[in-house]
């Protein structure tokens, strides 16, 4: 499930390229076909995770479930359907994608929603495993028009230092956890090779566009205004976006070698990843994308 997402898409590919038959679930189904970028092998189906029916008829016959879900505040609610129902349906191990502080007395909100989410699974009797990724890389595109029409990134995070880690990475720990027997059952907490701070994120960027990008920062509030305000975004995905960036505040984070040691090589790249996008991040590109 969530196929259509970055990491659920880049998940499809590994296992289609090592010639491992999946089946790719989304609620339109029509339009992840037309996305999956020629890959004709992969069975596509209708899945919703408020649609029961629709769960059974996904999962019959399927052996392991990847699953990863838009963050929402129904989001207990939904994995946990999906969960109840992959036991009864006969899928006896899943890869579920979480947070880094998923634990009860966590002070992001989404984090405790995972946690939660966890239990359920820990209590369901089914093989699990857990993959705890930080900060996604392909969420850093989100600050395209920012970059692109004014020159700044904005945050609230200071000169903290955050993990970042490619989403295609996670896939392949994925792919691994439901391939290889001495990967699956583990609790995984995944990063990058190394952290950075917003500020030295706007230096990278700036040495790739030839241009000055710089990084404002604001307190919480003015921050968490600005997202509901300038952004459109609902309050609860605006607190989240807050929460997690004093999260990194508050509790410095590292990098750890999980990545590699179950890969066998080194994580991507932030910098990689930002010169493989560079041109995204241009104004003139900007303004043709519009």
């Amino acid at each position: 499930m969530g196929a259509a997402g970055a990491t659920g898409n880049a998940l499809v590919h590994r296992l289609t390229t090592a010639g491992i038959h999946c089946r790719a679930l989304s609620r339109d189904p029509d339009r992840l076909r037309a996305n999956m970028n020629a890959v004709n092998t992969v069975d596509v189906r209708y899945a919703d995770a408020t649609d029961p029916a629709s769960l059974r008829a996904a999962f019959e016959g399927a052996s392991q479930l990847f699953l990863t879900m838009t963050n929402s505040p129904a989001q207990i609610e939904l994995e946990t359907r999906v969960i109840a129902i992959a036991a009864e349906s006969g899928i006896a191990h899943i890869v579920k994608l979480s947070a880094p502080t998923a634990r009860e007395d966590s002070p992001v909100a989404i984090a405790r929603w995972h946690h939660a989410i966890e239990e359920t699974l820990r209590n369901s009797g089914l093989e699990h495993t857990i993959l705890r990724p930080y900060a996604f890389m392909q969420k850093l595109l989100l600050l395209t028009p920012q970059i692109a029409e004014r020159g700044v990134i904005v945050g609230t995070m200071g000169a903290a230092a955050c993990n970042y880690i490619d989403c295609r990475d996670i896939a392949d720990v994925a792919a691994a956890a439901l391939t290889r027997s001495e990967i699956a059952g583990g609790t995984y907490t995944l990063t990058g090779s190394a952290t950075y701070s917003y500020p030295r994120l706007a230096a990278l960027l700036s040495r790739l566009l030839d241009t000055h990008v710089r990084y404002v920062d604001l307190p919480p509030a003015e921050f968490r205004a600005q997202l509901i305000e300038r952004s459109g975004f609902p309050g609860w995905l605006a607190d989240h976006i807050t929460e997690i960036q004093q999260l990194a505040v508050a509790y410095p984070e590292h990098p750890n070698d999980t990545v590699a040691h179950i890969l066998g090589r080194a994580p991507r790249s932030l910098e990689s990843f930002l010169a493989e996008h560079v041109n995204t991040f241009r104004p003139n590109v900007s303004r043709i994308l519009q």
